[in-house]
């Protein structure tokens, strides 16, 4: 049964993959410093632009989240599945999602994230030109 209405439960979730998104970010960030990459500062300053954005969209969907009263917490993860609380004004409603299916959503913010970030970088060699 659905507690939370389309809305909250929409904010919710891009909340959650955007956070897990973050976390993949930092990690492959420091997989490139200490990888052997013969020139690491462009991917280094791509990923950094990635995060940038990534964190400025999770801030304001945390205030929606914090005027609304609402909180994702994580409850069990196996091998095949994670399992979330999804909390608004004292109504809940736990997830379950298939571990795959999180790392294809994941990937879906990851790109989205990239492409704004290379429009950015677009836009400002554009306005140096």
């Amino acid at each position: 049964m659905r507690y939370l209405n389309d809305d909250e439960l929409k904010i919710a979730t891009n909340f959650l993959f955007l956070s897990m998104a973050i976390v993949v970010l930092n990690q492959d960030m420091n997989h490139i410093k200490n990888g052997n990459f013969k020139i690491n500062e462009p991917y280094l300053e791509l990923i950094e632009k990635m995060t940038l954005l990534a964190r400025k969209e999770r801030k304001k969907l945390r205030k929606i989240m914090q005027d609304k009263g609402m909180q994702v917490i994580q409850l069990n993860k196996n091998d095949s599945f994670s399992s979330f609380l999804f909390l608004c004004h004292g109504r809940e409603e736990k997830k379950n999602y298939f571990n795959p299916a999180i790392r294809k959503k994941v990937e879906e913010v990851i790109r989205k994230l990239m492409e704004k970030a290379l429009l950015s970088f677009q836009d400002s060699v554009a306005v140096n030109n």
